[in-house]
């Protein structure tokens, strides 16, 4: 008997696990207004890594850009472990979905989140941490001098000022921008690229590199190596903007990249797009693509029927019936 490829399951945290943006969290909890700012923030990381695709930036950078912040504002490395450890709020049955298909394949987590926060994720739902990639920080390693918190607090306070980043989901270039969102542009490279980079704490936000982008992509790649494996046995699941270079490159290799009730960022890369309440989908569909590969996928869709979407549902279903059981058989009443 012909040994079936061993299947690899990998899942971002936030979205798929957890419930939680434990970035966006500790922003709103140590910064003054820190959802309203860390939207700011996360709007002009999607604009740098997707519409002006800056050199060296990535999708989930933001993860540096805000340390600055953090830091001027109190947070060291005791009171974000602590904070993100009580804060966890999981999907529904995603603790045990994950424990099952770690079960039947290997299973990996790839997460754009700081460390302390997965360790905590992990401690909760009994997940190997050594089979886990997050973005490593440490605050107490650097100094942040009064003059300087002076600097980024008067930085903070002006950004809050900006109006928010218009980023209309055609736009593929700068010039697809308003002038008004590129003024915010030119405000925000200002800061972060010109004024930062002349500050000491500088060195905090060049020694993190967050696992977003096509570092995810390279855990997936690094992943596959470990398990003498390839990407078509690969089934991803995420959710946002940096999970589309991991998404490209499992659909590339002939894998399956699932969206879970992921943004249009994310819908738009994927093949498969979830939307659902709890995690039991991603265990079937999961358990489905372990089992037979993506020929079990073929065909799928579910969607709840409306009067506006029965007739395009109606003529689909009856297609597939005819290829899945003949033009004949399918014909029939």
């Amino acid at each position: 008997m012909t040994e079936r490829p061993g299947r690899i399951f990998i899942t971002d945290c936030e979205g798929p696990i957890t419930k939680n943006d434990n970035a966006a969290e500790l922003a709103e909890a140590f910064i003054p207004e820190g959802s309203n700012f860390f939207r700011k923030i996360s709007l002009y990381d999607d604009y740098l890594a997707e519409i002006d695709h800056k050199q060296g930036y990535k999708a989930g950078d933001t993860l540096k850009l805000i340390l600055p912040f953090l830091k001027t504002f109190g947070v060291d490395n005791r009171s974000m472990r602590k904070f993100s450890r009580r804060n966890i709020e999981m999907i529904p049955f995603a603790d045990k979905a994950l424990e099952r298909i770690h079960a039947m394949a290997p299973s990996f987590i790839v997460s754009t989140s700081y460390t302390p926060y997965v360790e905590g994720v992990c401690d909760v739902i009994g997940f190997p941490l050594q089979n886990t990639f997050s973005t490593n920080v440490s605050l107490d390693e650097f100094r942040l001098s009064t003059s300087e918190k002076k600097i980024i607090r008067e930085a903070h306070r002006k950004i809050l000022d900006l109006p928010d980043l218009n980023l209309p989901q055609e736009a593929k270039t700068p010039t697809d921008l308003s002038e008004i969102d590129l003024e915010v542009v030119r405000e925000l490279d200002r800061f972060f690229w010109t004024d930062l980079r002349d500050l000491n704490i500088y060195s905090l936000v060049e020694s993190v590199n967050p696992v977003g982008g096509h570092e995810k992509a390279e855990a997936v790649r690094y992943i596959v190596e470990s398990e003498d494996s390839s990407v078509e046995n690969v089934i991803y699941v995420g959710d946002s903007i940096t999970d589309v270079e991991a998404f490209r490159l499992v659909k590339a290799g002939g894998g399956l990249a699932v969206s879970f009730n992921g943004n249009h960022w994310a819908v738009k890369e994927s093949m498969l797009a979830i939307t659902a309440a709890n995690a039991a989908p991603i265990e079937w569909v999961a358990t489905t693509f372990i089992t037979h590969g993506l020929g079990g996928l073929e065909y799928l869709m579910i969607r709840q029927i409306t009067d506006l979407n029965i007739d395009e549902i109606s003529d689909y279903s009856s297609q597939i019936r005819k290829n899945v059981r003949t033009e004949k058989i399918g014909a029939l009443g």
